[in-house]
C-alpha cells in the first residue's frame, strides 16, 4: 500500500470497489466524472479487480485490501483504515453491503456516499434508495456521483502500447491475429454457452483461438479445446488460469474479436472498443449490456422469430429451473458467426 501524501490542491477521495470485474468495468464512468471535476482519485480494491482500475487514467492511487470472500474481518478493515485516517474528504462506497462501509467510517472520512444496503444507516452519511427494478448498472453507479445524465455513459479502459505488445511476445501472436474467446461466467451455468457449441465455432474460424479465463474455469477451457481439435484440428489455446489478469485483458485489447458470455470480460472487451458478440441467457442486455458500438448481442428473448418465446426470460437464476435452457442452447454457432 502506498501511503502517498495529501493532496492539497484537490480533494482526495478514497473509492470502495466492487469484488466483481465486470462490475469495476461499469464504474469507470463514474470515476471519470469524479476525476473531470477534480477529485483525486484512490480505489481500494480486492487484488482480483486491482488490474482494472490500473486502466483507467483518472485514477491517481490503487491500494489492494487484503481480504478474502466472506467473513466481517474486522482487524483488518481497522487496521487499514487507521493507515489512511486523514487522507480523505470522501468516500464512495459502491458495494451495498455493510462490511464494504465499515472501513471508510472506521478511517472517520467526513463525507460517506453510498445506497441504504444492508443495515449500513449509521455508517454513511449520504444515502441513495436503492431503485425497485434492475436499472443499468453503469447508471447506478453513476448515480453515486449526484449527477444526471447517464445515458450516454460508456466504460473506457485504456492499457500502453507496451503492455500490450509485452502480452502478445509472450504468446508469439500479432494484432489482430487470433480471436479471443472467455467462455466461462462466475454467476453459474444458465449464463454459460455450451461448450460444444464454443468448440464449433472454433474449428470454424481461420484464426487461431485463446480461451481466457480464471482457474476455475481450466476445465471448461480444456474441454472446449479438445472438441475443436477434435472437429478440425482448429488451433485453438486455452490460457484459463495461466495469465495475469493484465495480461488477459490486454490480449482482449489486441484481439480481432471476443466472443463471450454476459461475463467481467464481456464488459472489459466492451470497454477497450473491441469486437465483440455477447451472449445472454438467464440475465438481460437491458440491466448490463456491453456498452459498445463495436457489440452484437445474441438474446433470444427479444427474437421475434424464435418460436416458442422464451417467457421464462430473463430469470437471472443459476441454474435454468425449467431444466432446458433453451435461452442458450439454442444459439448456434453458425448464428454467432455470422456477427463476426
Amino acid at each position: 500500500m502506498n501511503n502517498a501524501p495529501l493532496d492539497t490542491d484537490r480533494p482526495n477521495s478514497l473509492i470502495i470497489a466492487p469484488q466483481w470485474i465486470g462490475d469495476a468495468v461499469m464504474t469507470e464512468p463514474l470515476l471519470r466524472r469524479l476525476h473531470a471535476r477534480g477529485e483525486r482519485l484512490t480505489v481500494g480494491a480486492l487484488p482480483w479487480v486491482a488490474p482494472v482500475y490500473r486502466a483507467m487514467p483518472q485514477v491517481a492511487e490503487v491500494i489492494e485490501f487484503p481480504f478474502a470472500h466472506g467473513g466481517l474481518q474486522f482487524r483488518e478493515r481497522r487496521a487499514i483504515a487507521k493507515r489512511v485516517e486523514g487522507r480523505f474528504e470522501t468516500a464512495y462506497v459502491l458495494p451495498n453491503s455493510l462490511k464494504s462501509a465499515l472501513l471508510p467510517f472506521l478511517a472517520s472520512i467526513p463525507r460517506r456516499v453510498g445506497y441504504f444496503g444492508e443495515a449500513r444507516v449509521g455508517l454513511l452519511t449520504h444515502r441513495l434508495k436503492n431503485p425497485k427494478s434492475k436499472p443499468p448498472m453503469v447508471a447506478f453507479y453513476s448515480a453515486l456521483s449526484g449527477e444526471s445524465g447517464f445515458d450516454a455513459d460508456r466504460p473506457q479502459l485504456k492499457f500502453s502500447d507496451q503492455d500490450i505488445s509485452a502480452a502478445l511476445a509472450r504468446q508469439g501472436l500479432p494484432v489482430s491475429g487470433y480471436y479471443v474467446f472467455a467462455p466461462g461466467a462466475e454467476f453459474g451455468p444458465a449464463k454459460r454457452w455450451p461448450a460444444k457449441h464454443f468448440a464449433e465455432l472454433a474449428a470454424s474460424l481461420d484464426l487461431p483461438v485463446l480461451l481466457l479465463g480464471s482457474g476455475k474455469e481450466a476445465e471448461l477451457c480444456d474441454e472446449i479445446v479438445l472438441l475443436s481439435n477434435t472437429a478440425n484440428n482448429a488451433k485453438c489455446l486455452s490460457l484459463a488460469g495461466k495469465t495475469s489478469l493484465t495480461e488477459a485483458l490486454c490480449l482482449i485489447a489486441a484481439s480481432r474479436a471476443c466472443i463471450s458470455n454476459d461475463s467481467g470480460l464481456m464488459h472489459v472487451a466492451a470497454a477497450l472498443g473491441v469486437r465483440q458478440v455477447a451472449i445472454f441467457g438467464s440475465s438481460s442486455p437491458l440491466h448490463t449490456p456491453p456498452l459498445s458500438d463495436q457489440a452484437s448481442v445474441l438474446w433470444l428473448k427479444n427474437d421475434a422469430s424464435y418460436q416458442s418465446p422464451l417467457d421464462c426470460a430473463p430469470c437471472f437464476e443459476r441454474i435454468c429451473p425449467l431444466g432446458h435452457t433453451r435461452c442458450l442452447n439454442d444459439i448456434s454457432a453458425q448464428r454467432v458467426r455470422d456477427l463476426l
